[in-house]
């Protein structure tokens, strides 16, 4: 995330290096022996049987680029494109797709001056990878289609890598295959979505624990005995965080001390259950993270070449299934926090349940209060529901049927940022905006109390 932001650039080690030369010189022997292999003297897909003469295999790696670049759509924003070309550069690097160590120097330096081509966000189904983002990001640097960079904006790739000294990057066999062949796309926004969704869990929690003041519950149900009777890591930790906000001996809440003696006994579900529905979608976040860490730091390529053993094996490392089931799964688990938040609004701006005034507005009926802010958190919850329909559990036939079975990953990764955008709204912006309105401070505290600032916690 941090690199999709540009706050660092990038080098090879020196074990990387000597990984790259290593598989480049057992293709280039491959080449020099005329050997059939796929993807390197061959066709792809379904014309993997279809042998390319030597002096034809510069032009078959452009064509691949060339033909595969055909998505659709908006580009990619800087950040995500830049994500998306840093986790490419990883796989590249680990030794195992036959790059030249000058093709990936190139690309380097391109990363390193924020040099980002155009890649549109739809077209992929992750079978053979993100083919179609991924031709497109190699497309830029062979210095055709558009590319962006903070010092020119989007003009001609060609004279885009121009303006900062760098050169079009030329294509040696297997190269064009080696740049298009993973998960990256699903990998990178994967990323984004597991690191935004856990600010959005913590958050959650505090909002939560706010709320439960603002209406007066018990903290009965956070007792860290009835959690050690199911002790799920997520619920565990959820219960010390609301334990935490809202036992505190050393800041007592005027609040709280108001109600000490009351009759009531236990709350409504979306505040008595907060540990056992915010606590799986933490654990969801980090199954989640734990997969999208190894598919980061793994070699998606095909054929894989393994200098070592002195051959390349095909197999089926860029298959997008596994961040795709993950983040359809990840989707799920972080709508839940809205959901169940949609639910505490409700309970905020409804007077019978409450005991606040309705909608939390002085003068109700000439003012509306959060009546219609209410209405917006029901519909993002309501957009949410569809997008939670896993889109891993589709396939469609593609390449002939040479590609027969895939993983729809990028719009599983695509939507999984859109639910967790949702999210980020109602939880932590609307929610907070709710609890921290200036009539729930005027009942709960004094006519003159100062609305909460919620950056400040």
């Amino acid at each position: 995330v941090n690199l999709g932001r540009g706050l660092y650039k990038i080098k090879l080690t020196s074990e990387a290096e000597r990984k790259v030369v290593q598989a480049r010189e057992l293709l280039d022997t491959i080449v020099k022996e005329n050997k059939v292999v796929y993807g390197i003297t061959t066709g792809f897909g379904k014309f993997a049987r279809t042998v390319i003469p030597v002096s034809k295999l510069k032009e078959l790696q452009e064509n691949l680029v060339r033909s595969h670049s055909a998505g659709l759509g908006n580009p990619l924003s800087p950040e995500r494109t830049r994500m998306l070309l840093a986790l490419r550069i990883n796989v590249l690097a680990k030794g195992h797709s036959g790059i030249s160590l000058e093709t990936l120097l190139a690309m380097i330096q391109a990363f390193n001056a924020s040099c980002l081509s155009f890649v549109p966000e739809k077209g992929t189904v992750g079978a053979s990878g993100d083919l179609a983002p991924l031709s497109h990001l190699a497309l830029g640097l062979m210095g055709e289609g558009k590319m962006w960079s903070p010092k020119s904006g989007w003009a001609d790739a060609k004279y885009v890598l121009e303006a900062h000294g760098l050169k079009p990057v030329s294509l040696k066999p297997k190269e064009g295959l080696a740049l298009i062949n993973g998960t990256q796309m699903i990998t990178s926004l994967g990323a984004e979505a597991v690191e935004r969704a856990q600010a959005i869990a913590r958050q959650a929690d505090i909002i939560a624990a706010l709320t439960l003041e603002v209406l007066k519950g018990t903290t009965k149900a956070f007792d860290s005995d009835i959690h050690a009777l199911r002790p799920h890591p997520g619920q565990i930790e959820v219960a010390q965080r609301f334990r935490s906000l809202l036992d505190s001996d050393h800041h007592l809440s005027e609040i709280a001390e108001s109600h000490r003696f009351c009759d009531r006994v236990q709350d409504a579900y979306t505040m008595r259950c907060c540990p056992q529905v915010h606590g799986i979608a933490n654990d969801t976040i980090k199954f989640v993270q734990d997969i999208i860490n190894v598919e980061i730091n793994s070699a998606t390529d095909n054929p894989m070449v393994f200098a070592e053993r002195g051959e390349t094996i095909s197999g089926g490392n860029f298959h997008g299934e596994y961040p795709a089931k993950a983040l359809d799964f990840l989707a799920i688990a972080v709508h839940e926090l809205a959901s169940i938040s949609e639910r505490r609004i409700e309970r905020l701006c409804n007077p019978s349940l409450s005991e606040l005034p309705a909608f939390l507005v002085n003068e109700g009926g000439l003012n509306s209060g959060f009546m219609i802010a209410h209405c917006t958190a029901a519909a993002l919850v309501s957009e949410n529901k569809v997008l939670c329909h896993p889109s891993s559990v589709d396939s469609l036939s593609t390449s002939a049927a040479t590609e027969d079975h895939v993983s729809m990953g990028g719009w599983a990764a695509r939507k999984s940022l859109r639910v967790v955008e949702h999210v980020d709204v109602l939880c932590v912006r609307l929610l907070p905006f709710v609890v921290n309105s200036e009539e729930v401070c005027r009942v709960l505290q004094d006519p003159n109390a100062e609305v909460l600032a919620m950056g400040d916690i």
